[in-house]
């Protein structure tokens, strides 16, 4: 397997950690790239974009990146908070009325960054085109009765999170979160990150192998579903699939799903625009910083407590809209912060060290938490530092 990109001196490390990682079979096709003080300082990629026809991954491939995509729409609700249109104290009310049914009157915007609104599902029916749509989703959630006192706990929005937020992002600004995030984000910097992918831009994705609860060389005939392991009406299933509107394995491959705005897990892009994110989120990227130091530590400060309640009760814990550290997410300093993404992509970025990463493959594995081929690309850049 050929590495193709750079390393800055010093950081050849990371190229050698990337190809062991193809060498021991955990890779299809990958890109990492890291940045150090503003300055890019790794940018590699290899292996199979197209793991049936071999076509192979070039600078230019973007993949979907799942759950990585939350934290770009968490940079869009902080940077309208620093602006001062949106108070992340506030009621959800005070910018969507409409939200206020069914006991969630006082549900506040942060509740709805650090998944503490009892939201993570609707018991409505929809369809996956219902949920494409945005508007019949929106209307399930404000019937929707929170599934615990918002507040009380934690459980992961997987789905819902997307239109939470991204709802209050649309009513503050009368522009859709893919819309903002291109003309406040993605274009001032250059990036090639997108929530709701033009056709024009179809052509370059990288299909996904395998999925969250099977191996890459699996069939849908050989291996159990989620609902088969951990029951149809479990807390976990419900929110993985936004109560079943997201139901199946190979819909994050399709068109329509590339096309439409998800704003929790149907982002595209590539390792090179998230790292880059990130490192205008901790510092000055070209002259471009998206936020302040205040607003960081602000967005990185742990605001839940205790099991995640939909994850299995696991130790995975939150600020506003990223994930911060806990005993199962050991990467950087205390200040750390960033997302996973199902499958095992990763943006992270460590303040006090002045690092910033992004991570995207298309070989799917259980990585809701990140796994072992990110955390061990990051690591070879802080033992670079070292």
């Amino acid at each position: 397997m050929a590495t193709h990109g750079w390393t800055a001196p010093g950081f050849e490390g990371v190229r050698s950690v990337f190809e062991q990682n193809f060498a021991e079979g955990l890779e299809v096709g990958a890109a990492f790239t890291a940045y150090h003080r503003g300055t890019m300082v790794v940018d590699i990629w290899g292996g199979d974009a197209n793991a049936a026809t071999r076509r192979p991954w070039e600078r230019a491939t973007t993949v979907v990146v799942f759950s990585t995509t939350k934290g770009a729409t968490a940079v869009c609700a902080h940077m309208l908070a620093a602006e001062g249109v949106l108070d992340i104290d506030a009621p959800v009310v005070e910018y969507w009325p409409e939200f206020g049914r069914a006991g969630k009157e006082a549900i506040t915007v942060d509740h709805l960054l650090s998944h503490r609104a009892g939201l993570a599902w609707v018991d409505e029916p929809l369809t996956l085109d219902d949920a494409l749509a945005w508007k019949p989703m929106i209307h399930a959630l404000e019937q929707q009765r929170p599934a615990w006192e918002p507040g009380t706990a934690h459980g992961y929005h997987a789905i819902t999170y997307g239109y939470l937020v991204g709802e209050v992002i649309r009513r503050v600004t009368g522009r859709s979160v893919g819309t903002y995030f291109h003309d406040e984000v993605a274009e001032p910097l250059g990036l090639d990150f997108w929530i709701g992918l033009p056709d024009a831009q179809e052509r370059r994705v990288a299909p996904l192998v395998g999925g969250l609860f099977r191996g890459s060389g699996a069939t849908d005939e050989t291996s159990a579903s989620m609902a088969g392991v951990f029951g149809r009406d479990s807390m976990l299933v419900k929110a993985l699939t936004a109560g079943g509107a997201f139901r199946g394995n190979d819909i994050f491959n399709s068109r329509a799903v590339h096309a439409a705005e998800i704003p929790a897990a149907g982002g595209i892009g590539d390792a090179r625009s998230i790292a880059r994110m990130y490192a205008a989120c901790i510092g000055e990227v070209d002259g471009i910083r998206l936020l302040d130091a205040a607003r960081v530590r602000d967005a990185a400060t742990q605001r839940t407590q205790g099991p995640n309640l939909v994850l299995m009760n696991l130790d995975l814990q939150f600020g506003l809209g990223f994930i911060v550290p806990s005993s199962i997410v050991k990467l950087g300093g205390r200040h750390s912060f960033g997302h996973f993404g199902a499958g095992g992509s990763t943006g992270w970025a460590d303040p006090d060290a002045q690092l910033a990463f992004g991570y995207v493959m298309n070989r799917m594995d259980i990585g809701l938490a990140g796994d072992r081929r990110s955390y061990s690309l990051i690591n070879a850049c802080y033992d670079a530092l070292r």
